[in-house]
């Protein structure tokens, strides 16, 4: 994803430009991942799609917020779903209570429903981590997940989940498989290509569909922007 390094934006502005902003340049970068993906799969729509990065901090979590954002904007019924169950951050994005979410499911303290929050955003609909288990890998990797998705899929066009990074644990590897697909986020100038790449293997071999790569906080002049349809 772009950034434009002539106007410093606030973290707020920064986490969910798609919804503040949705006319600016960084959103329409937003808007050509969401055509990408439409156009990923010919013979199936992609519907789950797991968004993670080879380290931490390296934006899978703001990306896939703005691009479930994105999604909804266009109509499709959007499921976010905060599988990163160590570090969570999707309540703090939507600003939204993580009392039951993705964990109570699991465990079946409660049901999807009851755990599945409405966010600001017309047609997308939050499901946080919930409570941080002692063991997010067993949960992850359980039928009971395997069950939840596929429940969900017949409720939502597209279903998003945030997992942690891939060569920090395994969590994003046990649920890669269930999902139609994965797309990866690097970092300029931080994410060394060595960890990309080892991250892409470790995805493969667990027998992901990998979608491709966003390429984030990526400097860029204004004047790039619209090079194409700008006077010369």
């Amino acid at each position: 994803m772009l950034r434009n390094g002539k106007k410093q934006q606030t973290s707020s502005t920064r986490s969910l430009i798609t919804k503040i902003e949705p006319q600016s340049p960084i959103s329409e970068q937003y808007r050509a991942i969401r055509t990408n993906l439409q156009f990923a799969s010919i013979d199936k729509q992609l519907r789950t799609i797991l968004i993670t990065s080879a380290n931490p901090s390296e934006g899978k979590s703001t990306t896939i917020a703005n691009l479930a954002i994105v999604l909804a904007q266009q109509g499709n019924r959007v499921l976010l779903v905060d599988a990163d169950l160590r570090k969570p951050s999707v309540h703090y994005t939507f600003r939204c209570q993580n009392t039951k979410g993705l964990t109570s499911v699991l465990t079946k303290q409660v049901t999807l429903d009851e755990a599945i929050t409405s966010s600001e955003v017309e047609n997308l609909t939050i499901l946080t981590s919930g409570p941080i288990p002692p063991n997010p890998s067993e949960l992850l990797g359980s039928k009971a997940m395997e069950l939840l998705l596929k429940s969900a899929d017949v409720a939502y066009d597209f279903i998003l989940l945030d997992t942690p990074p891939v060569l920090a644990v395994t969590d994003a590897q046990l649920v890669a498989n269930l999902c139609d697909g994965v797309i990866l986020v690097v970092s300029s100038g931080k994410t060394e290509v060595e960890q990309g790449v080892m991250a892409t293997e470790i995805l493969k071999r667990s027998k992901a569909k990998i979608l491709g790569a966003v390429l984030n906080q990526k400097d860029i002049k204004q004047s790039q922007y619209y090079y194409y349809y700008g006077e010369k």
